[in-house]
């Protein structure tokens, strides 16, 4: 048979290391595809640029869009990340009734109702494993291998920069800021970090993952997204004196009236397996009601651990082929018109315990205000940790550990206690979350 043609948007560092993949895996993946995937046609940026694969062969362009309307090119993979002009160039894709495998968490999650919907009324294939974890194959093992189950919750540390940074503050007990300066250094952090370090990035990819996990639309707009720069070393350390460690994490619980989507940082408990991720490596765990929880790691960045993804998708791609557009594995996981409507909660209809930092006066009196405010609102206090001043200072750190209660009590509780006058400053509030471990 003929080699399917594949034309690549973008030849940086997933690009190149996709074309490599394919040439040194070639007999193993037609094998695997029962036809050849070849790279014919590439756009990038600079064409002068050194590349880290080889490109005989491959028809290079600096424009896209002579390789979306390459009558030769039957599959576009793409690669340049963004809105815009990925979305444009993707739908020009489909229009030109060509496949489309694509790395861009960004496009998918605010774009990709829009774009599903096209592709149904061409009938082609858009498939996106890249998008979410890197190497880690997550979307097939929940969209496919959990078919069977009903997800109850899932919960994942899927930015690598942020959790890089909480690994050296844990254990090197370094601040914020110093961490990220060298995160930047090593290439583990963009220039512009917003994304990684405010939680964007991250909830991109809760985006995804709770659609194909609960069979809900993409809905990146409901995502309650929280960023990791308030916590300081000293929060990471009080948590370990408590038995826990701070991570970042991506949360979708299947809850009794609805779904909660978020983003923040969590303490965990030490031993729970998702505390014990370090480095800029990612991992997910998936509950569902047959299997029990289920977790899967991996790199979540790099050149040939995404482009495995890619290459996946491509022999996915190849295989269905021949099989009419109702026959391929849904989007989403969950046919079209039976997506749910049941709701994105509010996040103050979320329930969680807390950690609780506050700054306050070295003064009798002030512990009984707070414990009753919190026992006005319902909240009961599972510990207390009051730490020395430092030296010169009037204010001591008090730390609350809190039971499960719903936010918008515990917000009514901080408005309370800041209000205090005993109190300085903000507190620092970081859900706690335990996943039945």
């Amino acid at each position: 048979m003929k080699p399917v043609k594949v034309g690549l948007l973008g030849l940086g560092t997933v690009g190149s290391g996709t074309v490599n993949i394919l040439e040194r895996n070639n007999d193993e993946i037609t094998r695997r595809a029962g036809r050849e995937i070849q790279v014919v046609a590439a756009a990038a940026r600079h064409l002068d640029r050194p590349r880290s694969c080889r490109t005989e062969g491959i028809r290079l362009t600096s424009d896209p869009f002579q390789v979306v309307d390459d009558p030769e090119t039957e599959i576009i993979v793409e690669l340049i990340g963004g809105y815009e002009p990925a979305r444009e160039l993707v739908l020009r894709a489909i229009d030109n009734g060509k496949h489309v495998v694509t790395a861009n968490k960004a496009l998918i999650a605010l774009h990709g109702n829009e774009i599903f919907a096209r592709a149904r009324d061409k009938g082609v294939t858009v498939v996106f494993e890249a998008a979410v974890a890197g190497g880690i194959p997550i979307i097939k093992a929940v969209r496919e291998g959990l078919t069977g189950n009903r997800i109850q919750w899932l919960a994942g540390i899927i930015n690598g920069t942020a959790n890089y940074i909480f690994t050296e503050m844990f254990y090197a007990g370094r601040e914020f800021g110093e961490v990220l300066a060298e995160a930047q250094r090593l290439g583990y952090a963009e220039a512009d970090p917003t994304f990684d370090v405010e939680g964007i990035d991250a909830a991109h990819k809760l985006t995804i993952l709770a659609s194909i996990a609960f069979g809900i639309p993409l809905q990146f707009d409901k995502v309650h997204v929280e960023g990791i720069a308030h916590v300081t070393a000293e929060d990471v350390g009080w948590a370990e004196e408590l038995g826990y460690r701070i991570k970042h994490l991506g949360i979708c619980v299947h809850e009794e009236n609805g779904y909660s989507l978020r983003v923040h940082p969590t303490l965990l408990p030490q031993r729970h397996m998702l505390a014990n991720v370090d480095g800029v490596m990612n991992a997910v765990m998936v509950c569902g009601d047959a299997v029990g929880p289920t977790l899967y790691y991996g790199p979540g960045a790099g050149s040939e651990p995404t482009a495995s993804a890619v290459v996946a998708d491509l022999v996915d791609v190849v295989r269905e082929f021949n099989l009419e557009p109702e026959n391929r594995v849904p989007y989403l996981a969950f046919q079209s018109h039976f997506l749910s409507n049941d709701p994105v909660l509010d996040m103050g209809e979320v329930e969680s315990a807390y950690y609780i930092r506050l700054m306050a006066q070295d003064e009798p009196g002030v512990l009984a205000e707070v414990t009753r405010i919190l026992g006005e609102l319902g909240i009961s206090i599972e510990a207390i940790m009051q730490k020395e001043p430092a030296p010169g200072a009037e204010d001591v750190p008090v730390i609350f550990l809190t039971h499960r209660v719903k936010e918008h009590r515990m917000n009514a509780a901080i408005e309370q206690i800041e209000a205090l006058p005993a109190v300085n400053g903000r507190l620092t509030r970081i859900r706690v979350e335990r996943f039945d471990s």
